[in-house]
């Protein structure tokens, strides 16, 4: 199947998709680079699946299985060397959002004597980027569609992104049955992420009547679907529910990008002793960043609870997390009221795009610190 969307990735959706992306790839380059983690990929035989797609297109493969839950600039540097000194001229991002994330890293930083020269960084178009095929075995952060790519400066202990138009991928293989082995927490934790992505792809400043209605769609999606996902349930048309909200989530990153608590969970990343799954930092932050943005948009956050199946916001975010066994503070990850400074020191990217106006310092501490009680 394939979905149209209002971005230029081509996207194909379906169960058994991953057996396309060899033919998918083959217009794009002849020796595609696999960038994956370090494990999963290989236990659940979808990197030699991937791996045989390409080879009977007639493509040559290297595989990179290095990628960290939250990738590190050293390890795209350690994949960009190996692309270069094995011609390398696609890369195939297989995995969660991290590896695509990664991959799409990959392919803008050839260039560039390291990755953490254009962290934080808007690229112009280049004829150096190499061409992109994502391959998501998650359902959560859309990372598929969008033009970003979140990594880590292990130098500076500075996470960020690095955008532009290269970043986006030219293929997006979307095979529901590739989430089937998710264990329970991470599945819960990327459908909490979807849905930030469909709550701000809601409110944001930059919401279009378009964006609204994919929010409204996913939202629809992981109501429907995230309590089965919480017991266990990996059914095909679960798997496919989620995976459809997941592409919806992303698609109004590209179009409508994200609010503050993205930035918030972003900085997170500066604290190197703690390593917090994106979905679930953002499940740490949201009800204090409710608390604090939803008078400032109350239209719009009275249609997301309708569509959540709720009366007020608050209720039906908290019923969210309580189903999908997140609702926890700060303080029980580990955080300190000492990591704040650290965090404010980190924030980087468009504060303009919430619904709150004026956002300074002082609001921004006090998410934060909010953020240390159980919700």
């Amino acid at each position: 199947m394939r979905l149209e969307f209002p971005v230029p990735t081509h996207v194909v959706f379906g169960r058994g998709t991953l057996d396309q992306v060899g033919a998918l790839s083959a217009q794009w380059g002849g020796h595609a680079l696999i960038v994956c983690g370090r494990t999963a990929m290989r236990r659940y035989g979808f990197l030699d699946r991937a791996a045989d797609s390409l080879r009977r297109a007639g493509l040559s493969v290297t595989v990179f299985d290095k990628i960290s839950a939250n990738p590190r600039s050293d390890e795209i540097d350690e994949a960009v060397a190996l692309a270069k000194s094995r011609s390398c001229d696609v890369v195939i991002g297989l995995g969660g959002g991290s590896a695509i994330d990664a991959a799409k890293a990959v392919a803008v930083a050839g260039p560039y004597d390291t990755v953490r020269d254009i962290i934080g960084e808007t690229l112009a178009a280049s004829p150096s980027a190499l061409p992109v095929i994502a391959v998501p075995t998650t359902a959560g952060s859309g990372s598929e569609v969008t033009k970003g790519a979140i990594v880590t400066d292990v130098v500076r202990g500075f996470k960020s992104g690095i955008r532009g138009d290269d970043i986006f991928p030219k293929v997006a293989v979307v095979d529901p049955d590739l989430t089937a082995p998710l264990p329970v927490a991470v599945a819960v934790e990327t459908a909490f992420d979807a849905l930030a992505h469909a709550i701000e792809g809601y409110v944001a400043a930059r919401a279009t009547d378009e964006s609204r209605s994919h929010a409204r769609h996913a939202i629809a999606l992981i109501r429907d679907h995230l309590p089965l996902v919480a017991a266990g349930s990996t059914s095909p048309q679960t798997r496919e529910a989620m995976a459809h909200a997941a592409l919806l989530g992303g698609v109004n990153v590209a179009c409508a990008s994200t609010c503050l608590p993205h930035r918030l969970q972003q900085a997170m990343g500066a604290v190197r002793r703690i390593d917090v799954p994106h979905g679930r930092g953002l499940a740490l932050l949201y009800p204090a960043w409710l608390r604090t943005v939803q008078p400032h948009a109350k239209d719009g956050f009275a249609d997301v609870a309708e569509a959540l199946g709720h009366h007020d916001i608050h209720q039906a975010v908290s019923g969210v997390l309580d189903t999908a066994g997140l609702a926890t503070g700060l303080e029980g990850w580990g955080f300190t009221a000492r990591d704040i400074d650290t965090f404010v020191d980190g924030i980087s990217g468009n504060l303009d795009n919430d619904p709150t106006p004026d956002i300074d310092t002082d609001l921004i501490r006090h998410i934060y610190a909010d953020s240390f009680r159980t919700p």
